[in-house]
């Protein structure tokens, strides 16, 4: 393609063959198996995707403001959420866990992720840690795949356990072909753990902004 320039290539433990690729039009992006990870496309979803939940009345406190203090991020990643939520909420503490330490490594190599003040874990997302937090991000994919351990009740209400009274989940999952009926079918198991469950549809990924 023109304009394209791969600034490193390594194979991954956890999410197969990695490239780092600058463009002209999308700037510097992290792929995993060919899917972008991290800046490009997924920075746009994910702007829009909180842009959506500070404004969502279902999920807002009665003031009808959203306030974050504190963030766990699950699938940091390269960090593009990272950079977005520190834009949003320049005061929160956020956390970030992740499984891959390659892709967390390109993320400070390329995509500024030290920048953000983040408290990296370098773990399996079973391991959270005991607070709750405001807000809780949860993009576990490894390349296209969303590990099935993540999709269990168990799981998924762990998730809500380590939300404050006011705290809100947002689920990504991949929204395209096939991808469609899991994706759903997940949309049906938040409606069984949390209150209020609001889909959302930025491009190829349909996002579920949760609350208690």
């Amino acid at each position: 393609m023109f304009g394209t320039k791969i600034l490193e290539e390594k194979k991954s433990k956890f999410n197969g063959d990695i490239r780092v690729v600058k463009t002209w039009g999308m700037g510097t992006y992290i792929q995993a198996n060919g899917l972008t990870q991290s800046g490009g496309i997924v920075e746009s979803i994910w702007k829009q995707t909180l842009k959506k939940a500070k404004s969502d009345k279902q999920s807002l406190p009665s003031d009808g403001k959203l306030k974050v203090k504190s963030v766990l991020i699950l699938g940091l990643g390269g960090g593009t959420v990272a950079k977005i939520v520190r834009k949003n909420w320049p005061e929160a503490k956020i956390t970030g866990i992740d499984i891959d330490p390659l892709i967390v490594e390109l993320g400070n190599k390329y995509m500024g992720l030290q920048k953000h003040n983040v408290k990296t874990i370098i773990s399996d997302a079973s391991n959270l840690p005991s607070q709750k937090f405001d807000l809780i991000i949860i993009d576990l994919y490894n390349g296209d795949k969303f590990p099935e351990k993540f999709e269990k009740d168990n799981y998924l209400k762990l998730v809500g356990r380590h939300l404050t009274d006011n705290g809100i989940a947002v689920f990504n999952r991949l929204y395209y072909k096939e991808k469609n009926i899991e994706a759903e079918e997940f949309g049906k198991k938040l409606k069984k753990i949390f209150k209020n469950v609001e889909p959302f549809r930025p491009v190829s990924n349909m996002m579920y902004i949760c609350t208690n």
